[in-house]
């Protein structure tokens, strides 16, 4: 049996059954096309024709396995990162002073994306305003996050525009 015909004979069937267990379409794409990946590639090791069904879809209970797998990996790697990066900006010099005097428009989109975790997508759609408009705002917010950091506290920006140095502030006295 050729791969051709098993795409033939069940690629409609196979994708479906893929995307009902994982419930979105990039991901049943992707698990789909690593499916026939392997098919085509183990196909000379198939002893048993009459099993091919059974053997492409425990194939494609693999794939979505591998998935499954991954995806909580990088969840449980977000996760882990946003709680540190909720613990290290807690203990930055003057970090809420600055972001809470920020104009309203840049307080409001950084507080959305970086303190709550949404998507800048998101956000657009809740402030109701372009996604180009809240990646605008973003940067100038950050422009002038860090012209604060460095004229209060004495950090200084590195050659790839990151703040950099001990905290030296006039403001909340730690040196």
């Amino acid at each position: 049996m050729k791969t051709q015909s098993i795409w033939n004979d069940y690629s409609d069937e196979l994708y479906f059954f893929i995307l009902k267990k994982v419930k979105n379409k990039t991901a049943a794409n992707d698990i789909f096309q690593n499916t026939f990946l392997k098919i085509h590639k183990n196909l000379p090791n198939l002893k048993d024709e009459e099993k091919i069904k059974a053997w492409i879809f425990q194939i494609a209970r693999n794939e979505i396995i591998n998935y499954t797998k991954k995806e909580s990996i990088y969840t449980e790697e977000a996760t882990a990162i946003q709680e540190v990066e909720k613990d290290d900006y807690q203990d930055v010099c003057c970090f809420d002073k600055f972001i809470n005097n920020l104009p309203p428009i840049y307080e409001e989109v950084i507080e959305l994306v970086y303190i709550k975790g949404h998507k800048q997508k998101e956000v657009a759609k809740i402030l109701d305003i372009s996604l180009a408009n809240v990646k605008a705002r973003i940067h100038r917010a950050k422009d002038i996050l860090k012209q604060n950091f460095n004229e209060c506290c004495k950090y200084e920006l590195d050659k790839n525009g990151l703040l950099t140095g001990e905290p030296n502030c006039s403001s909340c006295k730690t040196v």
